[in-house]
Parts: structure tokens; sequence; C-alpha cells
């Protein structure tokens, strides 16, 4: 197993210390300002878990790191989406990179999920109206049964455990992929011509 990761994963391959010329793009910008944010995501999420809805609801440091964490999940909805499609009209699965696309989209659904269940977890008539709201839609799918979101005690430990789970568990696997199938180039560059301190102008 050892040989075989370091076969898929040399070190100079996982943490690289030079990319193609043609990363120095705003594009390639969203991709780490998205994991960035995911982290203040996860880190400010395991606080508010931590001490409970108690203390966020009346405590200015909690409000202050309630706010952090609902503003670093608007950042990384709204960097994720720009990497989405900008990496769609890159036609990103280019190269035996469709699993490294695949992951990135449940990435971007399961996220959603989060948010959602995020949004139900507030504890206030806006949370009560979304799940009023969302009831009738899920019950009409036939999947209210076992996520029902009027249960705050199961919404919650679906929005702190089970989703954030597996977001960071497919955003470790995205990440990999990239390392291991490398950054999908411009349609129009030619990779065989592009060396690692070639110029902008060479592109």
């Amino acid at each position: 197993m050892r040989r075989r990761v370091l076969h898929a994963l040399p070190p100079d391959r996982l943490l690289p210390t030079m990319q193609p010329v043609y990363v120095a793009s705003w594009i390639y910008v969203f991709g780490v300002l998205t994991l960035s944010s995911l982290v203040v995501v996860i880190t400010t999420g395991c606080i508010l878990a931590l001490f409970g809805p108690a203390w966020w609801h009346v405590s200015d440091v909690g409000r202050y790191i309630n706010s952090l964490h609902l503003w670093s999940v608007e950042l990384f909805m709204f960097a994720m989406v720009i990497h989405l499609w900008g990496k769609f009209f890159m036609a990103a699965w280019r190269g035996r990179r469709a699993l490294t696309w695949i992951t990135g989209a449940v990435v971007f659904i399961t996220s959603i999920g989060a948010a959602f269940t995020g949004y139900l977890v507030q504890q206030n008539f806006d949370s009560q109206w979304i799940a009023d709201q969302a009831k009738d839609g899920l019950n009409s799918v036939g999947i209210g049964a076992w996520f029902n979101v009027l249960d705050f005690g199961q919404m919650f430990m679906w929005h702190v455990v089970l989703l954030p789970l597996a977001v960071a568990v497919l955003a470790v696997w995205h990440m990999l992929l990239v390392r291991l199938r490398g950054v999908v180039p411009p349609i129009e560059v030619n990779t065989a011509e592009l060396t690692p301190g070639a110029s902008r102008e060479s592109v």
C-alpha cells in the first residue's frame, strides 16, 4: 500500500513547489478560496457545536462566532459556484479527470444539504418557516419519513455530523485527485509546450 501511494502521489506531486504558468489566473484562485473558507466553516462550526445553542444566542462572542460561520458559508458557496462554472466552461473532465469533476460536483450538492440543514437549526421563526415549507416537498418525494425537517435534533445531527463529514471527505478526495491528475489546462493550451518556468507570453 505504501509503495502504491508513493507511486501515485510522490511528495513533490502531493505538495508541489511549482505549478504550470497557466495556473496564474483568477479562475484557479476560486478553488483555493473555496477550501480556505471551508476550513473556517468547519472550525467555527466545531466551536458552535462545542458550546451549544444556549451560548451563541446569548453571548457576544457566540454571536460573533456564529456570524463568522454564516459569512464563511456564504463565501464558500459563492466561491464554489464560480469554481464549478469556471471548470465547466473549461471542460475540466478532460485528460482522465472525470472523477475529479464528479467529486467536485458531489461536494457542491452535499454542501447544499449542509447549508439547508444549517438554516433549519437557527432556532428562530425563519427556520420554522423554512422547515414548514420544506416538509411538504420532502414528503411528496417519499423521504420525509427518515429526513424529518421538523425534528430539530435530527436536523442538528445531520448538520454537525453527517453532512460536514461527507463534505470534508469528498473535498479531500477531490484535492488528492487534482494532485494525481494535475490541474486542468485551458482548452487552447498545448501542455506539451509548457514548462513550470515558462513565461506568460509563451502561453
